[in-house]
């Protein structure tokens, strides 16, 4: 009686570069290509116990995948980044998620932000994906199911006040990526944006009380996002399903206005 043939999961044999793949939705996002079949580069930035506890998780069950520290916004570093990921797989990444990100917990009014705090998360959040982006579109080979998938946030379409800065840096991603998407189409690549709404992850719940998540909640579906709810969506902007899907915002918000 012959065996049965096992058949190849989604992204077999593709090598998937995660930045802020080490917690909250990253987190979930590195986990879920990696079931999927990828292998996974996750960077973070300062806590190598969670980036390290990831890959022994990863590594328990099968799965492959390592960790690699590195600033996004610094370009030496960025560069470095993809050179592990090619030197601990053996190939350039065919997938690259951008999804490292910081926000200003005072939620202050846009007369109050500091200067500091505004160049803070521009450094990360703006500096850094256009970092990442031109590193992915320079070294995704071309023809390879080559996908890069920014993150913004459902932010940039309600507007709330404490948020103009954080604002500001996600609008100018999701502008960055439908023109990148518009330059790499030729090279069979697509570049699309996720943008969540709220997702209970460290980065949200910080300076909120109870009282304002539920109101949050409200909003939606009556409850606030898990990650679990986010990676599906880059699971499947990453996949040949979504060959045709290119230069695309999606709001993975629970319907919030």
């Amino acid at each position: 009686m012959a065996a049965a043939s096992t058949a190849p999961l989604p992204l077999d044999d593709r090598v998937a570069l995660v930045t802020g793949g080490s917690r909250g939705i990253g987190r979930e996002v590195s986990s879920h290509l990696a079931a999927l079949g990828a292998r996974v580069v996750i960077n973070y930035a300062s806590n190598p116990a969670r980036a390290d506890e990831l890959v022994a998780e990863l590594s328990s069950r099968g799965l492959r995948a390592v960790a690699v520290r590195a600033d996004v916004s610094d370009p030496d570093a960025v560069r470095a980044l993809f050179d592990r990921a090619e030197e601990a797989f053996g190939s350039p990444p065919h997938i690259v998620v951008a999804c490292a990100g910081i926000l200003d917990a005072k939620y202050p009014k846009l007369e109050d932000t500091a200067l500091e705090d505004f160049d803070a998360m521009f450094a990360v959040n703006t500096r850094g994906k256009f970092l990442v982006c031109r590193e992915a579109a320079r070294r995704i080979p071309p023809n390879s199911g080559g996908r890069i998938v920014t993150f913004s946030s459902t932010t940039v379409g309600t507007l709330p006040p404490g948020y103009a800065a954080y604002v500001a840096t996600n609008a100018a991603v999701e502008a960055m990526t439908r023109v990148l998407a518009k330059e790499v189409a030729a090279k069979g690549i697509t570049a699309n944006v996720v943008a969540p709404g709220p997702v209970r992850t460290e980065l949200f719940l910080a300076g909120k009380d109870e009282a304002f998540i539920q109101r949050v909640a409200q909003m939606s579906m009556g409850r606030i996002a898990e990650t679990t709810d986010i990676a599906p969506a880059v699971a499947f902007l990453v996949s040949d399903a979504a060959a045709w899907v290119n230069g695309q915002v999606i709001r993975v918000n629970g319907g919030v206005a």
